[in-house]
């Protein structure tokens, strides 16, 4: 670099030019300070003499990077921290606040990477407090900033730090450090509390909140999440938290700050009420902590300061729903003030009510606390009045009035608003809610009828109306949508506070009888002609959630536990047992799988529902009895379900046909089977009959991507050696040249090849031993020829496609779905491969020499791009090495090299199932190198002379995946330790050359004041283990590598 003024122009470049290409190149000019140990001290001249604060911004980065990526000599650690101290303390008033700040960083990455190595990194702290002790405000910043950076770098790990020396550091430091900061910054919101620029108090609050969220025990939790589990303050705390001046700091500085201060008080008090009971000296003090809790969450309620501001509100709800989590509703009652309290906060649950469009997602704290506390009072001694029955109706009550007015007032037009479209999120927003409705249930059910009834009414009589004007019916359908989601959230919950279980059945079944009234009305008259509308459609998913509900607590194996509900569904419906009920749901999803043609969701729900019926054991049963079931196994035909033919819902095709497949398969019938399988047969035939030359047109590739999808299904189903057979013989050998066909005719288009391929991917698929033919039968033989002839088919015409913009689509996906059928013939353990070679047929060597074209047609950056791509890919490779390895020694050594070194890749890789599979190729091929070459005399097979060749070609092979194993083993936190263990034993044997220069390699990589000890590791790892690989051999190699890692690993 000629002068510092270029530096500092480049510097200027790289962060605030708009060109990209400028950027780049200043980017790449200044690469080496963070890459190059060498250029460490001029960094340090940077800082010393650079004007911009781009140019001390790039020295501190490039500090920061080198200090995380490299391991520095301690004295040069050291150095650089008293550097920065003394930097920030003379010269960093007048930084910018982004060169702070990175300095801040670099400072605590420092102190963090140290902190075992020498006591002087740990004195931080007093650094920091000695910030605080000068005159200035901007000291006294700093200091707040170097605290705040050190809570939040302690806390999370880092790149650079495996995650159990992280674990270790951040306990090191919660036991020394963290209470001192912790009490530093209570005590400077004390100072700061008459201090009018809030800078320094927005500061103090962070550092406590920071302090507050530490991770104490290492249970990482997910910051992003809205909840949290109990705080688990270390005990040394007690004294502090015990005082009462901790807590009400918190809400003083909530009564006199703005936003954002306002809400991080707000965040602190949140996390002080979720402290764990045990903190706690003994009861007295813990009730003195809710008293105090309760008092000032009450002045808030009285006074409603702050609450105008959304965020703050929003907290506010937080803290309350955490008295929920923390205190027993007896604890609650028994405090002075509580009468006042739960009156406040039931004012408060109303009005937030009444703000719906306001207070939508905050309200859910607050059902929250008023379900714990209903489900508390069964448990409630003494005489102290709950005072629940007055306030609990009022707010069962003010919730269904709310979702009404938010209908009346109308939703946006931005679908993802409206609560009704995600049924998933609302049914788990509905969870407390039938809580508050159960405790005085029959009030509550009441209301609820009385609500619904007059609705109900509306929507039976506009039924007999022409369908003409329908504005208001949306509106209609929309609030019997909420009535059905809160009836079946209702349902699914069974627990009964203050009545008893068969008075809770009674009104159960009067809320459903309801539901199915509703039922008997949404199909007919003008209504059948509204499944286009999105209120109807939320109308009918509301229905299919209430069924799925209502199935799990009364039908089937429960149904025998519900007298009481039947004999009052009985009364009202004539209603007298399940299996009447059954049908009442099934003839609801036949009519949704006739009438609903476009809409994927209604589809995709129904067909949920209907799989959940066929799959249970005693439902399933008493379907078959049904006739709409039987009537859908006859006739699954698209004249009769018009969706089959929607080309967005073909998808849904293949749990359709799964679901028909279970069905038929329940009972053990071949004639059932040909039957229902008619109407397929009967595409099979048109497709059979249409001469070449009309091949492409588009009534046979819609005709092809749905009969694929729909025998997918069917083979899905297939569960056993028996059923398994009856749809082997219906194909083979009838059937199968359409497949051939098939891809033949249309290997350009993904559209068809993709769900053939799916097809034959399940097909071949040996789950539950279902293929499992005659020792006399060839049927394995024959159905590996035919995977054979379309891999071959489908490869060659790929392989000569040019690429298209969108090639995963296009290209890679069908290929990855091709190695997939490999991956799952080659290990199905049905087929005896030898009996190919021995007979001279080419199906095995074809299908591989194709599949091995494939593999290396796809440049290895883009495998490990594509996740499905990678797993496909690598468990072809596995099968591969195990069970084929004859092909892989016999490939010319470049491509040999190819695929070893994709496995290296691979063990490198995040996913530990990829990095699994691939120590397993590896050992499989280090094995048969120790086998046939070092202990055999000499290579004498055409493939151990191949692999000595291809290993004298490359002899740096073995030592390089023997060290990058080493490297994962010793400095990551790998999850599948005994996976890898097996190659590394494997390539240790092979030659103790290799093995020993590798030990001395990473010995020079760690500190000389270490080389002894990691030697003495070393040492251990080969005790008891000899030269060889039987499994007795094995396990020892294994269970010493455990005992190696944790030992090198000590710091």
């Amino acid at each position: 670099m000629e002068s510092l003024a270029q530096l500092e122009a480049l510097c200027e470049r790289l962060y605030n030019s708009q060109d990209s290409a400028e950027r780049a190149h200043a980017e790449n000019t200044l690469k080496c300070f963070s890459v190059n140990t060498d250029y460490i001290s001029q960094c340090q001249y940077i800082l010393d003499n650079a004007l911009t604060p781009y140019a001390l911004m790039l020295a501190s980065s490039s500090l920061l990077k080198q200090v995380t990526e490299h391991t520095l000599a301690l004295q040069l650690r050291l150095d650089i921290r008293n550097y920065l101290i003394s930097y920030l303390a003379t010269r960093g008033p007048k930084l910018q606040p982004f060169v702070t700040a990175s300095l801040i960083q670099l400072l605590c990455r420092i102190t963090k990477f140290g902190w075992f190595d020498d006591d002087r990194f740990r004195e931080v702290v007093k650094e920091a407090t000695n910030f605080l002790n000068q005159a200035t405000s901007d000291h006294y910043a700093i200091g707040l900033k170097i605290l705040n950076q050190l809570v939040s770098e302690m806390n999370q790990s880092n790149v650079g730090l495996s995650s159990t020396h992280h674990r270790r550091v951040a306990c090191s430091f919660r036991d020394q450090s963290l209470s001192q900061i912790f009490q530093i910054s209570l005590t400077s919101l004390h100072q700061l509390k008459n201090d009018v620029a809030s800078r320094l108090q927005e500061l103090a609050l962070s550092l406590t909140l920071k302090c507050l969220s530490f991770d104490f025990v290492g249970t990482s939790i997910d910051e992003s999440s809205e909840e949290f589990g109990t705080v688990q303050i270390p005990s040394s705390w007690r004294m502090v938290l015990e005082d009462p001046s901790t807590l009400q700091v918190f809400f003083e500085y909530y009564a006199v700050g703005n936003a954002p201060l306002s809400k991080e008080a707000l965040e602190c008090l949140v996390r002080l009420a979720s402290v764990r009971r045990s903190l706690f000296t003994n009861d007295a003090a813990r009730s003195k902590f809710l008293a105090h809790l309760m008092t000032g969450t009450k002045e808030i309620l009285q006074t409603g300061q702050g609450l105008a501001d959304h965020d703050n509100y929003h907290e506010f709800c937080r803290l309350l729903g955490r008295f929920r989590v923390n205190y027993q509703l007896s604890e609650l009652v028994n405090v002075e003030g509580y009468g006042d309290w739960i009156r406040l906060v039931a004012e408060f649950t109303l009005k937030s009510l009444q703000s719906w469009q306001w207070a939508s997602s905050s309200v859910y704290y607050l059902l929250g606390l008023w379900s714990r506390l209903v489900t508390s009072v069964p448990y409630l001694k003494g005489d102290a009045p709950s005072l629940l029955d007055e306030f609990v109706p009022k707010i069962t009550e003010g919730f269904i009035t709310s979702r009404f007015d938010s209908i009346q007032a109308g939703f946006p037009d931005d679908p993802s608003e409206n609560p009704l479209d995600n049924v998933e999120l609302l049914q788990d927003q509905l969870d407390c809610f039938p809580y508050l409705c159960r405790f005085q249930y029959e009030s509550s059910s009441l209301y609820i009828i009385q609500t619904m009834e007059p609705i109900l009414q509306t929507y039976t009589e506009r039924a007999r109306l022409p369908a003409d004007d329908n504005s208001d019916l949306s509106i209609v359908e929309a609030k019997l949508a909420w009535i059905v989601h809160i009836i079946a959230a209702i349902v699914k919950i069974k627990q009964c506070i203050g009545c008893s279980m068969d008075s809770q059945e009674v009104l159960d079944a009067e809320l459903s009888a309801r539901v199915l009234q509703l039922i008997g009305v949404t199909d007919t008259g003008s209504h059948s002609q509204r499944y286009g509308q999105l209120s109807k459609q939320r109308l009918d998913r509301a229905l299919l959630t209430f069924f799925q509900h209502f199935r799990k607590s009364y039908v089937g194996d429960q149904a025998m536990h519900s007298s009481k509900l039947y004999a009052r569904l009985s009364e009202l419906l004539r209603i007298h047992d399940h299996l009447l009920l059954l049908n009442v749901i099934m003839s609801k999803i036949a009519t949704n799988l006739k009438c609903y043609t476009e809409s994927e969701e209604v589809i995709d729900h129904t067909l949920s529902l209907f799989l959940e019926l066929a799959s249970g054991y005693m439902t399933g049963k008493l379907l078959l009895k049904l006739d709409s079931v039987k009537f859908i196994i006859a006739n699954h035909t698209r004249e009769h379900f018009p969706f089959l033919e929607e080309y967005r819902c073909s998808r849904s095709r293949t749990t359709f046909y799964y679901i028909i497949g279970w069905l038929i398969f329940l009972e053990d019938s071949p004639m059932k089977f040909k039957s229902s399988m008619e109407p397929l047969l009967q595409v099979f035939i048109s497709l059979e009959s249409t001469p070449d030359s009309m091949f492409r047109a588009d009534a046979v590739k819609y005709a092809l991507i749905g009969l694929m999808r729909d025998l997918r299904g069917i083979a899905m189903a297939t569960n056993s050696r028996r059923t398994y057979g009856l749809l082997f013989d219906w194909l083979y050998p009838a059937h199968m040249p359409l497949l051939l066909k098939g891809i033949s005719h249309w290997s350009d288009t993904p559209e068809v090849t993709t769900p053939m391929l799916k097809f034959m991917a399940e097909f071949v698929l040996n789950k539950a031993q279902r293929l499992t033919f005659d020792s006399s039968s060839p049927n394995g033989i024959l159905l590996f020829r035919e995977v054979s002839k379309l891999i071959v088919a489908y490869g060659t015409r790929i392989l000569s496609l040019p690429n298209a913009a969108d090639i995963y689509a296009f290209k890679y996906k069908g290929i990855w779905i091709s190695f997939t059928i490999l991956s799952r013939a080659l290990a199905g353990n049905y087929v005896n491969f030898g009996v190919f070679e021995l007979y001279g047929d080419r199906a095995l060597s074809d299908a591989l020499d194709i599949a091995l074209k494939m593999t290396l047609s796809i440049p290895l950056a883009d495998i490990l791009a594509y996740r499905k791509l990678t797993r496909a890919y690598f468990a072809f490779l596995e099968v591969l090495f195990s069970s084929h390895i004859v092909i892989i020694l016999n490939l010319d050594t470049s491509t040999f090299m190819h695929i070893v070194s994709s496995l290296e890749s691979g063990l490198k890789g995040l996913d530990t199932n990829i990095a699994s599979q691939c120590a397993s190729a590896v050992d499989n091929l280090a094995a048969f190198y120790f086998n046939n070459i070092t202990m055999g005399e000499g290579p004498n097979s055409p493939a151990a002379i191949n692999l000595a060749r291809h290993i004298a070609d490359c002899p740096t092979l073995f030592p390089e995946i023997l060290k990058t194993l080493f490297e994962i083993v010793l400095f990551e936190d790998c999850g599948n330790q005994w996976s890898l263990s097996r190659p590394m034993l494997s390539l240790i044997v092979i030659s103790e050359k290799i093995f020993s220069d590798l030990k001395a390699q990473i010995l020079a990589s760690q500190p000389v004041d270490q080389h002894q000890r990691l030697s003495l590791c070393f040492d251990k790892l080969m005790a008891d283990v000899t030269r060889s690989l039987d499994s007795k051999n094995r396990d020892k190699f294994t269970q010493n590598l455990t005992v190696f890692r944790h030992e090198f690993r000590v710091k």
